[in-house]
């Protein structure tokens, strides 16, 4: 492994670490009940762990499944696969998710811009599909002779007609550039404070105020398709309620898992890896003293680079002599 620069803050786990963790990890033989499920980590392939699992005992299901790319995770190998292929894989595997939803359970899909074009059909086939969240990863190879791929999807399902949404809860905070009064001189529509002019705004289905994690960054881990916890936040606190339980069936470095707990949600998640594993539960633990979430504090989610919600790190500028306060989000 390639020394790590010394502010580089990525999770790891020794091999030390990793032989006490795993002991925490859940293993399927028989049929698990709900209770035996609450809050654990399934280290098992997807497909042999579905058939033990029990029915209709998830509220919210998040879905992060690889995409149709050929892509290592940690020596398991995903391929991609021909169009047919893959619709035909990702049918079956949601086919065996779907009894484990209750009546008015949400689920969310996540995919790149190619991948979302072949699970669309087989969510609109089971689901009802409610809308197609695009979020900028912000980061993103550049390409010469096309336009740089720095979006993906999360399709918004629901089992019926009913189901949980509590838009109060993921409203987004923003800067006021140009505020506007009233004619007796009072903000109208924002709020005015010692550090700066704030709306709240409904939540939209462009979601440009999130960070893919990064090195500097405590959640960040060695994943190669690492999901921000802002982002699952924003999940798990528009589609559940306190005590709901959140099923992530690829769970890889575990922030589904981590956000529920932060959340005071329920949570099972299922990963083949072992080191993956591993690295979830250390953050599960970590998270029983920290329940923050970058980007969210005071119940709302802040827009990108806001200086209110945000602690700053310190960086000093050599060549000035200078100490700077920055934010990331």
């Amino acid at each position: 492994m390639n020394k790590r620069a010394p502010r580089n803050r990525t999770l790891t786990c020794t091999e030390a670490e990793i032989s006490s963790l795993e002991a925490e990890l859940l293993r399927l033989t028989a049929t698990a009940s709900p209770a035996a499920l609450t809050d654990r980590v399934v280290n098992q392939d997807i497909e042999d762990a579905l058939p033990l699992l029990p029915t209709e005992f998830v509220d919210l299901m998040v879905i992060d499944p690889p995409y149709n790319l050929t892509k290592d995770y940690n020596g398991h190998v995903f391929r991609s696969r021909e169009a047919g292929d893959y619709i035909s894989w990702f049918d079956r595997i949601l086919s065996s998710l779907l009894p484990l939803l209750r009546p008015k359970a949400s689920l969310y899909v996540c995919s790149d811009w190619q991948t979302s074009n072949l699970v669309f059909p087989v969510l609109d086939k089971h689901l009802h599909v409610r809308n197609r969240i695009t979020w900028e990863r912000e980061k993103g190879r550049g390409a010469k002779t096309n336009w740089k791929n720095n979006t993906e999807d999360i399709w918004f399902c629901t089992v019926g007609k009913e189901y949980c949404f509590n838009v109060d809860a993921v409203k987004l905070k923003r800067r006021v550039i140009a505020p506007y009064r009233s004619a007796d001189g009072r903000p109208k529509d924002w709020e005015q404070s010692h550090t700066g002019n704030y709306r709240l705004t409904h939540p939209s289905n462009f979601w440009s105020d999130t960070t893919i994690p990064f090195w500097s960054m405590p959640e960040n881990t060695d994943h190669p398709t690492q999901k921000p916890e802002k982002l699952i936040a924003k999940l798990v606190l528009a589609s559940s309620k306190a005590g709901d339980f959140v099923f992530d069936p690829f769970l890889g470095s575990g922030t589904t898992a981590v956000v529920a707990r932060k959340l005071g949600r329920r949570f099972c998640g299922i990963e083949l890896n072992r080191e993956y594993c591993c690295w979830a539960v250390k953050r599960l633990k970590q998270a029983e003293t920290n329940s923050s979430i970058q980007g969210y504090a005071d119940g709302v989610f802040w827009e990108r680079n806001s200086l209110n919600g945000q602690k700053p790190f310190r960086k000093t500028n050599a060549s000035q002599g200078k100490t700077l306060e920055l934010f990331n989000d």
